[in-house]
């Protein structure tokens, strides 16, 4: 069991990579979204794997700023004036979430239906998938990172894959076809079988083969294809360590006593906290250990992380589901992935931003679009069908919501049809009523019975024909609200109309006077 718990660097330190590889351009274009420095998003990024990686109890998660997050930042920022004083309201949504965790507030993430959480996780793989097709296609208009339905530029999911098929450009075209193919086949039982595939990971080689023919290939023999920066990754290159340094922005302070700033602070440190359990949870399912993470113990490492990126100018973060989709299916084993991923986020932008700047997004959107096909695969939706309808519509309605709106809105309305369902199935399973012979009835009242089951009793005593015999039986109660034990009473009278008669089986010892007269 130690080579599952602890660190395999064999598995890890490639995943890292793979991460590394998915953040940078999520990273940009999250901070562009939200109207802030390209930095602030970079330095999220690396506060998530460097700080939240190293105090998360989490193994698989990834954490960094959040596209759900995009349109509360860019009011905020506006609202507030200057970034400066944003920053502050980032390091106070810190503080605020380490607090929520100091008071174990982490168990309302122990409460999000399986349904509803799979969903996401399906909705997530289609996002992926259509989002990512344009960038496949060299249509690079939208923001890499966008998960919302509606786009800043007037255009929605499905406008732009027809926008992007009307203005295909061949040479990202033939960068994404190849890298999809390379992915593919590195799946292959062929190819898993050879040692050396599990260190070297299919999402790199498509990497390398996208940078390699977008500066070296189509130059020499196919110029006409050569990309354009616009459909490049475009990290902030520094000149010198102390220009880096000069990337940092620090909090305005003397905003302390603007009464605002504690309003985004509170928004923000509801909407990432809400956002990190439901992903923690997600990433929980994706665990092939099916290790639990520690709900507290991340609200607290978001809080420490978002205290840290608030200091140092970066975005708000939370732990988020693409990365550590990336990051699972990758193979990564334990934290150190994450870490390993902020690690190498801090050493490109430092040392070699040129080099990752000749990664074209076309290959990039191949790597994603194979994560998006592995969470959202067909035998998945077979499976949920198989469950049946409480389990199969929450989870078509989640996926459906979130695609046509965005990801909290659509978990919100999944979560209540989920909801729903339970209730539903709760409420049948706390009364039932079985004919046990010729006008003899018993209407069994299990564990708990509150005031939610009085429809349901309403509609079973008026199935009891005339001159029927009725036994209750709460023997196997604990717990019986007072509207039912009123709804008893009054069929007692009606009872009494039908000629029905009536008998109570109480648990052994119970003194229960209000049913012992009925």
């Amino acid at each position: 069991m130690k080579q599952y718990f602890g660190s395999n660097l064999k598995n890890d330190l490639p995943a890292g990579l793979v991460v590394a590889l998915v953040a940078l351009p999520l990273c940009l274009g999250i901070a562009l979204a939200s109207g802030a420095p390209l930095f602030g998003g970079l330095i999220a990024g690396i506060v998530g794997g460097l700080v939240v990686g190293l105090f998360s109890g989490s193994q698989l998660s990834v954490s960094g700023p959040a596209a759900g997050l995009t349109v509360i930042v860019l009011n905020a920022i506006d609202t507030l004036g200057t970034y400066e004083s944003f920053l502050l309201a980032v390091f106070l949504a810190g503080l605020i979430q380490f607090t929520l965790g100091m008071l174990q507030a982490g168990i309302i993430g122990h409460f999000f239906p399986s349904s509803v959480i799979k969903g996401m996780l399906s909705a997530i793989g289609l996002i992926l998938i259509l989002k990512q097709i344009p960038h496949a296609l060299g249509d690079d208009q939208d923001y890499e990172g966008d998960e919302s339905f509606y786009q800043p530029d007037g255009e929605n999911t499905f406008t732009e894959i027809i926008l992007a098929i009307q203005n295909i450009d061949m040479g990202a075209l033939i960068i994404s076809g190849i890298a999809l193919g390379i992915l593919i086949m590195w799946e292959r039982p062929f190819m898993k079988k050879q040692k050396w595939t599990s260190i070297v990971p299919g999402a790199l080689v498509a990497v390398v083969w996208g940078m390699a023919a977008n500066s070296i290939l189509f130059p020499k023999m196919l110029p006409n294809l050569v990309l354009s920066a616009k459909h490049m990754v475009a990290l902030p290159v520094a000149g010198s360590v102390s220009e880096f340094v000069d990337f940092l922005t620090a909090p305005d302070f003397s905003q302390f006593a603007n009464p605002d700033i504690y309003v985004v602070a509170v928004t923000i440190a509801i909407i990432a906290s809400l956002e990190t359990l439901l992903s923690l949870d997600a990433v929980d399912k994706l665990d092939p250990y099916k290790r639990i993470a520690p709900t507290n113990t991340e609200l607290k490492a978001q809080g420490i992380g978002n205290m840290v990126s608030g200091l140092l100018g970066g975005l708000p973060l939370t732990a988020v589901i693409v990365r550590s989709t990336a990051n699972v299916s990758s193979g990564g084993k334990t934290k150190v992935s994450a870490i390993f991923h902020g690690f190498l986020l801090i050493m490109s932008v430092m040392f070699f931003p040129d080099v990752l700047n000749l990664i074209p997004l076309s290959a990039l959107a191949a790597v994603l679009l194979v994560v998006g096909y592995k969470l959202a695969k067909p035998s998945i939706f077979k499976g949920l069908y198989a469950k049946g309808t409480s389990q199969f519509i929450p989870y078509v309605i989640t996926i459906v919501a979130i695609l046509f709106t965005d990801l909290l809105i659509g978990i919100t309305i999944g979560i209540i049809v989920g909801l729903f369902y339970v209730l539903k199935t709760n409420l049948h399973k706390a009364i039932t009523l079985k004919e046990v012979g010729e006008q003899e009835y018993i209407i069994r009242l299990e564990k708990d019975v509150s005031f939610l089951n009085k429809a349901f009793l309403r509609r079973t005593l008026r199935q009891i024909p005339d001159e029927s015999h009725v036994v209750f039986d709460e023997t196997e109660s604990i717990f019986i609200d007072e509207d039912i034990l009123e709804t008893i009473e009054d069929f007692k009278h009606t009872a009494k109309n039908k000629n029905i008669t009536m008998e109570i089986k109480q648990p052994r010892g119970s003194n229960n006077p209000k049913l012992a007269n009925v």
